[in-house]
C-alpha cells in the first residue's frame, strides 16, 4: 500500500516535471499512467478532461486530485496534487532567479526555441487522443470487429453541429456551449 502511494506521487512528480506546456501537456503521461498501472482507464482521463476545461483549475491537477482522493481518500488527493505541483514551484523559483540574468543569453534562447515544438507535440497528441477516445469507440470495435462498433454517432452529429454553430456564430459564450453540451449529455446520453 505504501509502495503504491510512493508511487503515485513519483509519477505526478514526474509528470509535474516534464509536461511542460500546461494542462493539456499532461495527458500523454497521464494516458501512460492508465495504461503502465491501471489506477484509471482511458475514459476517466477523457471525463476529467471534460470536467477540468468547464471547471477552474489545471487538467493535471484536477487528475491529480481526483486519482490521489480515489486512491487514498482525502491524504492521497493532497499528496498527487503537492507531488504534481511541486516540480514547478521548485523549476519556477529556480527560473525566476536565473532567468533575469540570463535572459539575453541565446542558450536559453535556444532552449525555449527548441522547447516550443515538443509543448506543441504534446498538445496536439493530447488534442488528437481526446477527439479519439470523444468519437471513436476503438475497444468496442476491436472486440465487435464491426465498423459500426467504431463510431459514436451521436457524439460526432454532435461534435459537427457545435463545430458549425461556433463557425457560424463565433460570439457564443463558451459557458453557454458548456452548459448545453452538459444537459444534452444527460438528455440525450453520450
Amino acid at each position: 500500500m505504501i509502495q503504491t502511494f510512493l508511487l503515485m506521487c513519483f509519477e505526478f512528480f514526474k509528470t509535474g516535471l516534464f509536461a511542460v506546456g500546461g494542462g493539456l501537456a499532461t495527458i500523454p503521461f497521464l494516458k501512460e499512467m492508465s495504461v503502465k498501472y491501471g489506477w484509471f482507464s482511458l475514459s476517466d482521463i477523457t471525463t476529467m478532461v471534460a470536467v477540468s476545461e468547464s471547471t477552474p483549475g489545471p487538467i493535471g491537477i484536477n487528475m491529480a486530485t481526483y486519482i490521489g482522493n480515489r486512491m487514498f481518500g482525502f491524504v492521497g488527493g493532497v499528496a498527487a496534487t503537492v507531488s504534481l505541483v511541486a516540480p514547478s514551484i521548485i523549476v519556477i523559483c529556480i527560473i525566476a532567479r536565473m532567468l533575469e540574468k540570463f535572459k539575453d543569453s541565446k542558450a536559453v534562447k535556444a532552449v525555449f526555441t527548441g522547447l516550443r515544438p515538443a509543448v506543441a507535440g504534446f498538445i496536439l497528441s493530447a488534442v488528437i487522443g481526446i477527439y479519439l477516445m470523444a468519437l471513436f469507440n476503438v475497444d468496442l470495435y476491436k472486440s465487435t470487429g464491426s465498423v459500426t462498433d467504431l463510431f459514436r454517432f451521436k457524439a460526432i452529429v454532435f461534435f459537427i453541429a457545435l463545430l458549425a454553430l461556433y463557425k457560424w456564430k463565433p460570439k457564443i459564450h463558451p459557458i453557454l456551449i458548456i452548459a448545453v453540451s452538459a444537459l444534452l449529455g444527460i438528455f440525450v446520453g453520450f
